[in-house]
């Protein structure tokens, strides 16, 4: 987890605007910094541990929706000297991951503005391509792991790890909380993505060409009063100000009262002493 300082700076209870949306496609959570909160927690070993095993200094790695790059630069430090490269459809997102990198002192790193489907990369020049929590949210994903595949070298891995919202598990069974499952499965397809993407990662990269392709699974659970007040609290306000608000009630899949009633249901699991919240995960390493 994060320090406590990130994890439990005060919520605001006070409605405010959703983020504005954008065309349907554009990344689903948008940027608020309530989703970014959550981003920034993660690193290769609570997102990408199925992936150590195969890192090896020198390597040349491409880690595609790379966000605010705290998984990019913990992969440059396992693989330094070699070059790491992290890619997103995001400038904003990019200025921020470069920061990081500079703050963190971390050298073998660079960030771009980049599109999954025409990666500006030679074919054949990336040892690893790594990609987390960011399928799911691609209209064509069968078509992004083909462009992946002509950037990979011989004897290369593609590592993708990404959420299934249909098998989510949470504990009490708050009717908001069942509301708010619903809702995000139905307006995250809306949004052209794939919620249970990952039980479908190991058929999208069969079907994009790769016929070595090993799956697992691993889970995030969320159930310390810590990590219950920092996931609901970040939770409660997205449902009401971030950009899967504003997609929500533009899908009709709930009112301005149902995302109230989820920020409430959000914020009670929190203070509950028997919370328990369990997001599993689907995992491949593809081998060219």
């Amino acid at each position: 987890m994060t320090d406590d300082t990130d994890r439990q700076q005060p919520v605001s209870t006070e409605q405010a605007p959703p983020e504005p949306s954008t065309a349907r496609g554009a990344y689903l959570h948008g940027h608020h910094e309530s989703v970014l909160r959550s981003h920034t927690w993660r690193t290769v070993a609570n997102s990408a541990a199925y992936l150590v095993p195969e890192l090896g200094a020198g390597q040349r790695v491409l880690d595609v929706g790379c966000g605010p790059g705290t998984i990019t630069v913990d992969l440059a430090r396992r693989v330094a000297p070699g070059e790491v490269i992290g890619i997103d459809a995001s400038a904003d997102i990019v200025r921020q991951a470069e920061g990081l990198a500079f703050d963190e002192g971390v050298h073998n790193v660079r960030f771009r503005v980049g599109d999954v489907y025409a990666i500006d990369l030679p074919d054949a020049s990336v040892d690893v391509v790594h990609a987390h929590q960011f399928m799911q949210h691609l209209s064509d994903p069968v078509s992004a792991m083909r462009e992946i595949r002509r950037v990979l070298r011989p004897g290369g891995v593609f590592a993708a790890r990404d959420v299934d919202y249909g098998g989510v598990m949470v504990y009490p069974a708050l009717p908001g909380l069942t509301a708010w499952q619903r809702v995000y499965r139905q307006v995250h397809r809306w949004n052209g993505g794939e919620p249970d993407a990952g039980r479908h990662l190991t058929a999208w990269a069969r079907a994009a060409g790769f016929t070595d392709v090993r799956s697992s699974a691993s889970i995030w659970c969320f159930a310390t009063d810590v990590e219950r007040e920092w996931w609901g609290q970040s939770w409660a306000v997205r449902a009401l100000e971030s950009r899967f608000a504003a997609h929500a009630i533009e899908a009709d899949a709930a009112t301005l009262a149902d995302l109230h009633e989820m920020a409430h249901a959000w914020r009670e699991w929190a203070g509950h002493p028997d919370g328990w919240f369990g997001m599993p995960h689907g995992e491949i390493l593809a081998r060219l």
